[in-house]
């Protein structure tokens, strides 16, 4: 059996001559939990084995795919755990992000069909050693990086080594903040083989790129089955983390859960420590104080059986937490701990200004709360030094915020000529950081068009490569009439499409036209209708000598015409509007039938009526139906129910039912003439509800039913409207 180490020889050069020259080379951090490649082959024939159980000493679990390749989240020193049927288990402990490469006796593994060359290894190791030289470099050279993957593009021979180079490749770009570019690279490895791993990635490069629907469906649509248990995590952890981007907060929450109960189950504990984090801050972020707190107490709790770096980051952030609730002493408490810890940790490695772990910002911190506390004293030594820290360490944006904090310490405490000082201080160094910015996106702006120039280069060979396949191709087989046949086809069917993209263009608004200027006709039949009927109203206690009657009811009828009007122009209208109107119009059926019937209107708790929208005047006919159809007959006094609710998101669902006498009796009792008024009444709303819906696809449905089986059956009306997309 062997064991081998794929990894550049040359890459150990700089870090031997780093040594020589005094510079201090540390190992990876022990913590640091990162994903490793790797592939099992036989060691004969080089043939990949599929199947193969990769097993972290109690923690991830992997199996290799057809090309024999697995992916699994390690830390530094972790053992991995090999099994198959066909050989004897492997261990092997990890000691570098390098891919690794494990060759089995070939004496315990069945002889594969078909044998791959040496040269063909050969390459594939070349690659590999490529990709592996474009990981080393990926966070500290992004040219050096893209270098190596374009490099590695010239050798791919097949479409899984295409996706391996194109998914470090926008690993690359995501690192650099490039998403867009990270998503189209994410994109096109998927092209090459589908891969849940680079799906889940694409899915967070979605969300940085604020694609958070498109996002959301790539995390929806990805088989649960085919991940380990680190990727169920990490899918649960990125739709919180797109539902928290959102304001989305409850979601945020569920899916933070769910990833920390399969985090809890299979004990990895960086993850429940980040999501007891995450799901602090969503409550935090809620105003919902006292869970927030109880899940940094955990968060913390947990960080602090980590690493001192993890624990920091938690410290850091409850301190945050403590500081937006005005719980300043806790606070500097927090932070007076944290900067001890800090020095520990910048004098184990780099720690950038723009990581919130540094020592200026937590005296600035510091100092701003003993301000808040009137503690002008104590806040002037932790401002001083912090500006001294910024200076030291060129942090121009911390150094601002201290000077300008301390200035307003000296203006509170009475030391004016010192406020004066710190104030010019402060002016200078808001100068010095408009250059500085100003040269920095000078700067970005170059990066990014450097890392453009590049991924335009990539795509050039990659066309160019397609293109030169192409060529050889039709060398063999064309001639000149050939291409002519060939060129006179592609501009016959260009022109054929491009009538017919025209066609269709002037067809569909064509037919949009038409169905608005139906709408606006069944609009324009509909609000007579409704006049009429109001006006008739009206007349009767106009005959019965009810003249305050009549006022009251034509000072509602007005409110009612007015808003009628105002909506008859629009296809749809927000349903609080239409809520509002048959709330009027109700009113006024019921100030004249008071006897015949009374009326409820019920609005669940969760339905927002702002969020949805409805045709104008949609409702009211069925309204009136109800009652001059229905109530009005019945021998005694009747009820008439309008339920709104919301059964999923995205949908409403109205509900108008009466216990009226219902729809045959009713028919029965009607004269010719209401017969066909009725007729047209509801032919109009029918008609409206199929162009809405041939125009916004199946907006609004309705459904009509008897409501019991008794004498006054009463009638059902369920109007469900969804959202438009």
């Amino acid at each position: 059996m062997k064991i081998r180490i794929l990894g550049l020889m040359l890459l150990c050069f700089p870090a031997c001559l780093m040594s020589v020259f005094g510079q201090d080379v540390r190992p990876e951090r022990d913590s640091e939990t990162f994903i490793i490649r790797g592939q099992i082959i036989e060691s004969d024939s080089f043939e990949p084995i599929p199947k193969v159980n990769i097993q972290v000493n109690g923690g991830a679990y992997a199996t290799s795919d057809k090309q024999g390749e697995f992916r699994i989240p390690v830390k530094i020193n972790d053992e991995l755990i090999i099994k198959h049927s066909e050989f004897e288990t492997v261990y092997y402990t990890v000691k570098s992000k390098e891919r690794i490469t494990i060759e089995v006796d070939p004496g315990r593994v069945p002889a594969p069909q078909g044998t791959r060359s040496l040269d063909s290894y050969g390459a594939r190791k070349g690659f590999n050693a490529l990709i592996d030289s474009a990981d080393v470099y990926l966070k500290s050279d992004a040219d050096k990086s893209i270098s190596f993957l374009t490099e590695a593009l010239q050798l791919s021979n097949s479409a899984a080594q295409n996706a391996d180079a194109y998914e470090t490749l926008a690993d690359v770009y995501f690192y650099w903040k490039q998403y867009d570019l990270a998503v189209t690279n994410f994109r096109i490895s998927l092209q090459n083989a589908i891969s849940e791993a680079v799906q889940l990635k694409l899915a967070k490069a979605y969300a940085m790129n604020s694609n958070f629907q498109e996002s959301l469906s790539l995390f929806r649509s990805i088989n649960e089955i085919n991940l380990s248990n680190w990727e169920r995590i990490e899918r649960f952890e990125g739709m919180g983390d797109v539902y928290y981007s959102t304001q989305n907060y409850d979601a945020a929450i569920a899916n933070y859960n769910n990833g920390l109960r399969v985090a809890q189950e299979h004990l990895i504990t960086p993850k429940i420590t980040d999501l007891n984090s995450k799901i602090a801050q969503t409550y935090e972020a809620m105003g919902v104080v006292e869970e927030a707190e109880d899940y940094y107490e955990k968060s913390l709790d947990l960080a602090t059986q980590e690493n001192k770096k993890r624990a920091l980051e938690e410290k850091v952030k409850v301190a945050d937490f403590q500081n937006k609730n005005q719980n300043y002493e806790d606070e500097i408490r927090n932070r007076q701990e944290a900067l001890t810890d800090i020095q520990e940790i910048q004098s184990d490695e780099a720690v950038e200004n723009e990581s919130p772990l540094t020592s200026q910002k937590q005296n600035y911190k510091i100092g701003n709360a003993y301000y808040m506390k009137k503690d002008f004293d104590s806040a002037i030594p932790y401002l001083q030094k912090s500006i001294s820290e910024a200076e030291k360490r060129r942090d121009l944006v911390v150094k601002k915020d201290a000077t300008r904090k301390l200035s307003e310490v000296y203006r509170d405490a009475g030391d004016f000529n010192k406020a004066m000082t710190a104030y010019n201080d402060y002016i200078d160094v808001v100068d010095a950081l408009y250059t500085r910015k100003e040269q920095e996106i000078i700067q970005a702006a170059r990066f990014r068009q450097d890392l453009a120039e590049k991924q335009n280069r990539i795509s050039s060979l990659e066309s160019d490569r397609a293109l030169s396949a192409t060529k050889y191709e039709l060398s063999l087989e064309r001639n000149k009439r050939q291409q002519l046949i060939i060129y006179s086809l592609i501009v016959g069917l260009i022109l054929l499409l491009s009538v017919g993209y025209f066609m269709y263009k002037y067809i569909r608004q064509q037919k949009i036209a038409n169905n608005l200027l139906a709408l606006k006709s069944l609009r324009t039949q509909m609000n007579p209708h409704f006049i009429f009927n109001a006006l008739n109203s009206v007349n009767s206690f106009i005959a019965m000598n009810d003249e305050r009657t009549a006022n009251s009811y034509l000072t509602d009828f007005s409110l009612l015409m007015r808003a009628v009007l105002e909506n008859s122009e629009e296809d749809f209208i927000p349903l609080s509007k239409e809520i509002e109107l048959i709330e009027l119009y109700t009113r006024l059926e019921h100030f004249r039938f008071k006897e015949r019937f009374d009326y409820e209107i019920e609005i669940a708790p969760s339905v927002k009526p702002e969020n949805f929208q409805i045709p104008p005047m949609l409702l009211q006919p069925y309204i009136e139906n109800a009652v001059w159809h229905g109530l009005r007959y019945k021998k005694e006094k009747g009820l008439l129910s309008i339920k709104i609710d919301q059964p999923e998101p995205g949908i409403i669902a109205i509900v108008i039912s009466d216990n009226g006498i219902g729809r045959e009796r009713s028919k029965q009792m009607k004269t010719d003439h209401q017969k066909k008024h009725n007729s047209k009444g509801m032919g109009n709303i029918k008609k409206r509800i199929s162009i809405l819906n041939t125009m916004y696809k199946d907006k609004v449905d309705i459904a009509i039913s008897d409501l019991q089986e008794q004498e006054d059956k009463g009638t059902q009306v369920v109007v469900t409207l969804k959202k438009i997309k």
